[in-house]
């Protein structure tokens, strides 16, 4: 976590996730949970439970009269979301064993929408079965995050928690309380405990409230998260604190040390193509647009997609090959980018400094071949740099559809009007 505490801030939520590159490790709710138990912290039970049967299974252990089901996705607002197929809700608090295997075959593999996952919805694959609580006396919003002001990790919470935190945190900001972590000291308890009070915390549940912090700060040190958010943190009728809710993520800078953390990715819960790019070690990110994007270096990319809107197209990817692009990678991309049905151009834009022009266009034109007639579209194609003029002659000498051009401008005009054309 700490790693990059200098450099990155909280991450997106709601649709502009949707169209902002994120690189992190998110993981589900019950497992969060899990590792939330390990450091110390105070969850209800639960079981998981990937089909029907385990759901049966699951509610046998549950000794509450009442069950709670959850819906298991990477996203938040489950609770207010609704399934594609009209039941309403992804979390039902439900009064015995029957309803809750009831409520379950409606939730399991159906498609869940909710504000953060957009029209598209996610597949709920598993469930979370646990114990009710009825003796809550007040919900409340914690979370621990990364703070560009003070350069740091940053307790963020809110007497007032439950599923709307964004809606709050916009219309009444007073709410919002903060602690600040010095990296070098650490969490302290006293800190932790003024934190409680501003809180609303009170006599023996203060000093209970801020274990329940201080062991989210060591989860987060220890396993390199960058973001530990509990949305409800509860206080109970007897002065206990418990985590009802949970979402992690971790710096994926860190993935080398805690491969037992990375062992928990759902990949079925991400984009197809983005599982690809990753594993081809592309930085990809689906969007909406219709002009495919194949880049070096994250400020070219952002160029690139600013000058196709420019031209009034729409960016369908952000895609940095780094510095050291090879045939295979190149062809990966292209069958990544161009199996979105909704690319009608491809645009590769790439300057030369430590990768020379010549083995990129070699690369390109290897790639044309490889992919044959499933490279539908038109390819525009910018280099410049070191054997720039090498490289054009390549793809110009090839036969190949390719279009070469000499500037960042020349290549969104040409790019627009291959698609007027079409």
């Amino acid at each position: 976590m700490l790693s990059r505490a200098f450099c990155r801030s909280t991450a997106p939520t709601g649709a502009a996730a949707l169209a902002t590159q994120a690189r992190f490790l998110n993981i589900h709710e019950h497992q969060s949970k899990a590792m939330l138990n390990e450091f110390g912290c105070t969850t209800e039970f639960g079981v998981v439970a990937h089909n029907l049967e385990e759901v049966k299974a699951a509610i046998d252990q549950i000794e509450t009269t009442k069950v709670v089901v959850k819906s298991q996705i990477l996203a938040g607002g489950r609770g207010l979301g609704k399934f594609k197929n009209g039941f309403q809700g992804g979390v039902h608090v439900t009064p015995n064993a029957e309803a809750a295997l009831e409520c379950a075959k409606k939730m399991m593999g159906q498609t869940l929408v909710t504000a953060q996952t957009g029209e598209k919805g996610m597949v709920v694959n598993r469930l979370f079965i646990t114990e009710a609580k009825d003796d809550i006396k007040r919900e409340l919003y914690v979370a621990l995050t990364l703070d560009r002001k003070t350069c740091g990790p940053m307790f963020i919470g809110s007497a007032e928690g439950g599923t709307s935190i964004e809606k709050l945190a916009k219309e009444q900001p007073d709410m919002i309380k903060k602690m600040p972590v010095n990296i070098f000291a650490g969490v302290q308890l006293d800190a932790c405990k003024k934190f409680a009070e501003e809180l609303g915390f009170t006599g023996a549940s203060v000093e209970k409230a801020a274990k329940q912090f201080m062991s989210i700060y060591n989860l987060a040190k220890t396993k390199d998260a960058t973001m530990v958010e509990i949305n409800p943190l509860v206080e109970l009728q007897d002065g206990n604190v418990m985590c009802l809710d949970a979402k992690l993520t971790f710096d994926d800078n860190a993935q080398f040390r805690h491969a037992e953390v990375w062992s928990l990715e759902d990949n079925s819960q991400m984009d197809p193509k983005e599982v690809r790019a990753a594993e081809a070690d592309l930085n990809y990110i689906a969007l909406d647009g219709n002009v495919g994007c194949l880049v070096n270096g994250a400020g070219l990319a952002m160029a690139t997609m600013d000058i196709i809107s420019l031209y009034g197209q729409k960016p369908a990817n952000f895609l940095d090959v780094g510095g050291s692009a090879k045939t295979e990678q190149i062809v990966a991309a292209f069958e990544i980018i161009t199996s979105d049905p909704n690319v009608e151009c491809l645009l590769v834009n790439i300057f030369g400094g430590i990768m020379l022009c010549d083995l990129i266009a070699n690369g390109i034109v290897e790639a044309c071949k490889v992919m044959g007639d499933k490279l539908k579209v038109p390819l525009v194609v910018r280099l410049e740099g070191t054997n720039e003029e090498l490289g054009k002659k390549i793809l110009r000498d090839s036969g190949l559809k390719i279009f070469p051009v000499n500037n960042l401008d020349e290549a969104g005009k040409t790019a627009t009007d291959l698609l007027k054309k079409k």
